[in-house]
């Protein structure tokens, strides 16, 4: 196809009228490579995760017809685009979310070294923020902050996520404005905890509405307590140093986001369990917190044990980090919500599957998940993505080339370094150039920058 064709059917068809019959051969010659390079390469890596017949289904009906582009080739295009960071989906959100369950509940329990650590499973919520294109549509649904002028900042989307620490999967996430406080975001997630788990969460998600919420589920809690309630050890049922029994009473006016019949349901008190946690690490000036739990016995659940769990809270910040940075969500690209939203989705399918190769390769090398590189393995399959394709007619050695990658995974694993300290920070520096203050349109270079 030469640079003076259009590419795109309907543009072209507007413009030109029904494309030639040559166009159509390309369009398709453009389909069958892209399922060379996308569907190919990835499914042979991510088909075990994803449910099929949910892309299947959609191309079928009376209302069908044949498409050049199926909506299994849309989806397996956009999964390399969200992978390779670079760059309209017809995908019913509905099938993606179900898609993405369906890959979490295939990863969730297979940890299993982790998982005996505590003998519970254990998941986490905390929250983020991703920025967006500034277009009218995204600032509507998703307002910037006032301190930013108009026409000078960018909308932000707020989400709360829960992520399973033994696997570090994507179960549930919900998505809200600046408006939405992250405890109501964060009651959204209920239901993706069930009886016997055990939440981690710091202070924004300790509240007595929620830890007594979630004990009715039969969900536990290690929260880190808000500054603001105070804490007298000299009070209550002692347990150790440090470590009592207390009996909360519920507030008389309704938390945020919650109705007065709701309110009405909770109990009136909640016993739970406050018990002071050191951190001492040499060189380094002792620190001292306080959790509130619901594991009140002392005896299956000892303070250290308590501290060692919610110290691995730290987890999701790399979570995050990894679907944020080295994915690319960070900042996303499309200009509606809709999309955003379809984006978002895409990035939590791609993440998961991510996982799922390294939880795999953790599995077959008798690795610890956490000593693989995430990076590292969004790098490698990368990389080795057209060696896949290649092979994709030679199962043998389609077979050893996708072995070969596993072990390239397995022979680079991040060193053991328990309580390091990294600070955020960035060794090269931006440009020195002046801050939009204005509207593009508007804006003047100053007079001090002007001779620069």
């Amino acid at each position: 196809m030469n640079k003076s064709t259009p590419f795109f059917p309907h543009f072209s068809q507007q413009l030109f009228g029904r494309p030639p019959r040559c166009v159509r051969a390309g369009l398709q010659v453009e389909a069958q490579r892209i399922q060379l390079a996308s569907l190919g390469s990835l499914h042979k890596l991510f088909g075990k995760f994803i449910p099929e017949n949910f892309l299947d289904s959609t191309d079928s009906g009376t209302e069908s017809r044949n498409r050049t582009f199926s909506r299994r080739t849309t989806f397996w295009t956009f999964l390399t685009q969200v992978l390779s960071s670079s760059g309209s989906c017809r995908l019913d959100p509905e099938n993606l979310r179900e898609i993405h369950r369906r890959v979490a509940q295939k990863m969730r329990g297979k940890n299993i070294r982790t998982q005996h650590e505590f003998g519970r499973p254990v998941k986490i919520v905390d929250g983020t923020t991703c920025s967006m294109p500034d277009t009218s549509e995204n600032q509507e649904e998703w307002p910037q902050t006032k301190a930013q002028k108009p026409g000078c900042g960018f909308p932000f989307v707020k989400l709360v996520g829960l992520f399973t620490l033994a696997e570090g999967v994507l179960t549930e996430w919900a998505e809200g404005n600046k408006h939405h406080h992250e405890i109501v975001l964060f009651r959204k997630l209920w239901d993706g905890l069930i009886s016997g788990d055990i939440l981690l969460g710091d202070t924004a998600f300790g509240s007595f509405a929620a830890i007594a919420s979630l004990l009715k589920r039969g969900v536990d809690s290690v929260m880190h307590m808000h500054q603001a309630r105070h804490v007298d050890f000299r009070k209550g049922k002692r347990l150790g140093k440090k470590d009592h029994l207390v009996v909360w009473t519920k507030p008389i006016k309704p938390s945020k986001g919650w109705s007065r019949e709701d309110w009405k349901a909770l109990p009136a008190t909640l016993t739970v369990r406050e018990v002071e946690i050191r951190v001492e690490v040499p060189g380094f000036r002792v620190q001292k917190y306080v959790l509130v739990t619901t594991l009140t016995d002392p005896v299956c659940w000892p303070a250290k044990t308590l501290g060692r769990m919610y110290f691995k809270r730290w987890a999701i910040e790399v979570f995050f980090r990894d679907i944020k940075i080295a994915m690319g969500m960070d900042v996303l690209r499309c200009q509606t919500p809709d999309m955003v939203r379809k984006e978002i989705l895409m990035h939590a399918i791609a993440y998961n599957c991510i996982r799922g190769v390294m939880q795999h390769v953790s599995i077959l090398y008798e690795l610890p998940l956490e000593r693989i590189s995430f990076t590292g393995t969004c790098d490698t399959i990368r990389q080795w993505g057209d060696a896949i394709a290649l092979h994709l007619d030679k199962p043998r050695r389609l077979a050893e080339v996708i072995d070969d990658l596993y072990r390239v995974i397995a022979d680079d694993p991040l060193p053991d370094r328990p309580g390091r300290s990294e600070p955020r920070v960035k060794k090269r520096r931006p440009k020195g150039y002046q801050l939009m203050t204005k509207p593009r349109r508007e804006m003047r270079v100053s007079a001090s920058r002007r001779n620069k």
